[in-house]
């Protein structure tokens, strides 16, 4: 892997990591764009390298610093992080069938991102 790409990929990663650091937002919402957009993968190729890279406690550090000041249920994130891992297992079936193309899943990413944005700025 040539240097230029290694340089890519770690403001991919800084970036990814200081908007879930801000707004609590899973980094794949910043990698995979980015990683598709920015350096030309494969949209399956991109979603499952930001899976991969988002194995580790990669939030450890911001939720210690949340939890410090007291914006943090426990509780709460161990429930989402059951219904995350079994999501993600179906989630990652589904992607990879034979049926499902690179193209069908930038287009149905594009409308989650849309709508989602679009329900920040008209909701209240």
């Amino acid at each position: 892997m040539m240097a230029n790409v290694w340089v890519q990929l770690l403001v991919v990663g800084l970036v990814a990591g200081l908007a879930g650091g801000l707004f609590g937002i899973g980094g794949g919402a910043i990698m995979v764009p980015a990683m598709v957009l920015l350096l030309g993968l494969d949209q399956k190729f991109a979603t499952g390298t930001s899976l991969a890279a988002q194995v580790l406690p990669i939030g450890l550090l911001g939720a210690v610093v949340y939890y410090k000041n007291g914006n943090l249920n426990i509780k709460y994130a161990l429930i989402i992080a059951i219904g995350l891992l079994i999501g993600n297992l179906f989630g990652a079936i589904f992607a990879n069938q034979p049926f499902v193309s690179s193209e069908l899943m930038k287009k149905l990413y594009g409308i989650f991102l849309f709508a989602v944005g679009l329900r920040y700025l008209l909701v209240q």
